[in-house]
This record gives structure tokens, sequence and C-alpha cells, in this order.
């Protein structure tokens, strides 16, 4: 017999001819298969992971503070409020009965409207209400209104509760005294601030004030208890922000315009 086996692509020695392009012993297929450790896995895995819980935790926090701006722009205007976890409230419904305590005020003591104020020396939007309201407002309702002045200096305010302090020390020699730096802090209190020392320099441009006793009073600290009382009493009524109102017992909070405490007061005065 004389058939050749050359075209079979088999040696004589039974062994596979190698194929161009494969190492001897890996398999036909191996060009066609993608090897991934097993470590090279895990980190992988563990990457995508912590992507995704990044992004979820970006897409939340975005979301809550979108909502909570939007939440803010709805509210009142002019208001600012305490921290929730800095006072205990105890809220009220419909008209309350507020005390004037003994703080300051202007008008008549037996005018048929009074008006008490929960205000912060550092509180912005109580500066625009004096600035801009509160002249026009006992202008209008001379004698018809009484105008009481309390304290409610937020925690978020550091100069607040002694600013406060330092006014009512001003009362001790005088209304007209305290009245006089009360208008010069709320004036000033964009443009030197309402610390000890800015009050200082106030002092000492209104007449009559013994600078060197109201330092002391200052200093000695016996006012805190009347800050505190109001306190007390503001978180007894609800008040939660500054600047709030009680027209006759009615809440109004923030640096409303003139309207909106007339609106109130016209009809307080229709009814008596």
């Amino acid at each position: 017999m004389s058939e050749s086996f050359a075209d079979e692509n088999i040696s004589n020695s039974g062994e596979p001819t190698p194929v161009e392009g494969l190492t001897p012993g890996e398999p036909a297929h191996a060009q066609e298969v993608i090897v991934i450790r097993r470590s090279r896995f895990v980190v992988a895995v563990a990457g995508l992971t912590g992507f995704l819980i990044g992004l979820a935790i970006g897409y939340f926090t975005f979301s809550y503070a979108f909502n909570r701006g939007f939440a803010l722009a709805r509210g009142v205007a002019g208001v600012q409020s305490a921290p929730a976890v800095q006072r205990q409230v105890q809220p009220n419904q419909g008209r309350i009965d507020v005390s004037v305590d003994d703080d300051p005020y202007v008008g008549p003591k037996n005018a048929p409207v009074t008006i008490v104020e929960f205000s912060d020396f550092q509180c912005p939007f109580c500066a625009d209400f004096h600035d801009k309201t509160y002249g026009p407002l006992m202008q209008k309702y001379n004698g018809k209104v009484r105008f009481v002045y309390r304290d409610f200096p937020l925690d978020m305010h550091p100069d607040a509760e002694k600013a406060a302090e330092a006014a009512n020390c001003a009362l001790q020699q005088g209304a007209d005294k305290y009245w006089a730096l009360h208008a010069a802090i709320f004036k000033n209190q964009r443009v030197t601030g309402v610390g000890l020392a800015a009050i200082a320099t106030m002092a000492k441009t209104i007449s009559g004030l013994d600078t060197a006793k109201l330092d002391a009073c200052i200093k000695s600290g016996k006012m805190a208890d009347e800050i505190s009382k109001d306190v007390q009493d503001a978180n007894s009524y609800g008040v939660t922000g500054t600047p709030t109102f009680f027209i006759n017992g009615q809440r109004l909070v923030g640096a409303r315009p003139l309207d909106s405490f007339s609106s109130i007061i016209d009809q307080l005065l229709a009814a008596k």
C-alpha cells in the first residue's frame, strides 16, 4: 500500500501538530475566553456598590436640602426661628392671655389695645420692624395702643442676651434711657453689631445716661434673671421665633408691614 498521510496533519509519532499562535498545552478555544481573577472581581463589585451608595446618599441629601429650602420659602417672611431643640415649647390655640410683666412700654397703660413683642436685639428681622413699622404704628394709633417690649434672645445670636441685659440696666436709670438705648441698638445693629463694646459706645451718646452705673450693672449680671423670665413666659405662649407679637392676645409673627397690624387693631377698636 502506498497511501500518503501527508495531508492529514498528523505526525508519525502520534502527537498532534502544534496549531500556530497557541502555546503548547493551551486549548484551541482559549483566545476566545476572558479570564478575570476573583480578587479583581471583588474589588470591582465593591467599587460599584460604593458608587451606588454614594449616589443614593447624594440624591437624598439634595432632595432634603431642596425640600427644606422650598418649605422655608413658603413660610412666614421676616421671622428668625429658634432651633427646634433649644426650647421646650408649649403651644397655645386662639387668643392668649399674655403678661406684660414689669417690662418697658410706650403708650397709655389703660390703652384699649396692648401689643406685646417678644424680640431679639441681634435679630435682623426685629431691626426691620423697628426701622420700618414701629414708628408709623405708634404714630397712627397714638393714645390707643400700649406697646410692650419683652426679650427673647435666640441661642444662635451670641450677643443678644447681654444686649438685652444692657438695655434692662439702662431701664434702671429711667424708661427714657431704656428706649434711647433700645433705639440705638437696633439702629446700629448692622453697622457695629450689638456686642458690649459697641453698646458702650452707643451709651456715651445718650444724654443723662450714667455709663459707669450702666457698666457696673452689666458686669454684675443682675438682669439675667429678668431676661430668663421673659424667655420662660415666651416658651409658655408657644413663641419659637422673633419677632413675635401678641395684639390683645392675638398672635402675629414676623416683621410684618403696618397694614398687617392695622387689620387686627382696627377690628379690635371697632369692637370696643
